[in-house]
């Protein structure tokens, strides 16, 4: 069934009429996914890419029935784009944008946690490439084409090694049911354990690969999770083996400053929960091959 998006599943961009909002809605559109309309405040009323425009996300949803939301708006505006979002009942957003302060995450944290759980939203990001379900949907910025469906899930933080995973899985003939990129600022949505849950639920998906970095405590938090709820295998890659302590690596939570923030320190503690981990970049597919080669054997 994949996770966070289907075919079926009806999109809102907010932002859609700007040059990359707009250049990212159309190859959206142009690989199936379902795309409802945009929103711009002061154009609705407009067409945009054959798709109605609305003033606030709130009337897009009463109109199309929208249940996800891709954020293309600036840095200083993102938040509250985020917010609207929760307040006009999308289930899923997910925010691609650079450079939101942390504080404006911190109150966007706090907002969504007003929500009783039937109503909350799932926020996916935000500096993320976002969600692909290959052959039925994307929401961000990802090349499709390097996508092969089949049923391997992908989670990281990094969206461009999440591009290589993939990659390097599709040339061994491995396919993915959902690839999710959870961002790389030091406050996100969605966590690596919160994605490895949806998987583990997820019937179409047999295995897992997850890709983390330097830089808080979110990768040994998924090491216990998978430890103690997961019974599909978890293959990890961690980068930034050979990044000194306190080295900025261009993601904003990218810095060591505890105890298990250092990519080796990652490395121990999810080999000791039973993870599998990828020695470097280059080796992500050939050690899933190897895992599930492993389980098909056993």
């Amino acid at each position: 069934m994949a996770i966070l998006i289907t075919e079926h599943t009806k999109v809102i961009v907010q932002g859609m009429s700007g040059r990359i909002g707009a250049f990212h809605a159309a190859d959206m559109i142009k690989h199936g996914t379902n795309v409802v309309g945009g929103v711009t405040p002061g154009r609705g009323g407009e067409t945009h890419l054959d798709r109605p425009l609305f003033n606030t996300v709130r009337e897009a949803v009463e109109k199309t029935g929208a249940e996800a939301s891709l954020v293309f708006v600036p840095p200083p505006f993102a938040a509250d784009a985020i917010m609207e979002a929760a307040d006009a009942g999308i289930k899923t957003a997910v925010c691609v944008t650079d450079g939101i302060p942390s504080q404006d995450m911190m109150k966007v944290k706090r907002f969504l946690k007003r929500y009783p759980e039937e109503r909350k939203m799932r926020l996916i990001g935000p500096n993320c490439a976002g969600i692909i379900s290959p052959g039925r949907g994307f929401m961000g910025i990802m090349p499709p084409h390097i996508y092969m469906p089949g049923r391997i899930g992908i989670v990281g933080r990094s969206g461009t090694l999440g591009y290589e995973a993939a990659s390097q899985m599709k040339a061994l003939g491995i396919g993915v049911s959902t690839s999710v990129g959870i961002g790389g600022d030091p406050i996100n949505g969605s966590s690596f354990r919160d994605i490895l849950a949806l998987f583990e639920a997820d019937p179409e998906t047999d295995a897992v690969m997850m890709i983390g970095e330097i830089g808080g405590p979110q990768e040994a938090e998924a090491a216990v999770f998978a430890r103690d709820h997961m019974t599909k295998p978890v293959v990890a890659y961690i980068a930034g083996l050979s990044a000194p302590k306190g080295r900025k690596m261009g993601h904003a939570g990218a810095i060591i400053s505890a105890f298990g923030e250092s990519a080796q320190e990652k490395v121990e503690i999810l080999e000791a929960a039973g993870i599998t981990v990828a020695p470097n970049p280059s080796a992500m597919g050939e050690t899933m091959a190897r895992v599930l080669g492993r389980r098909q054997a056993a």
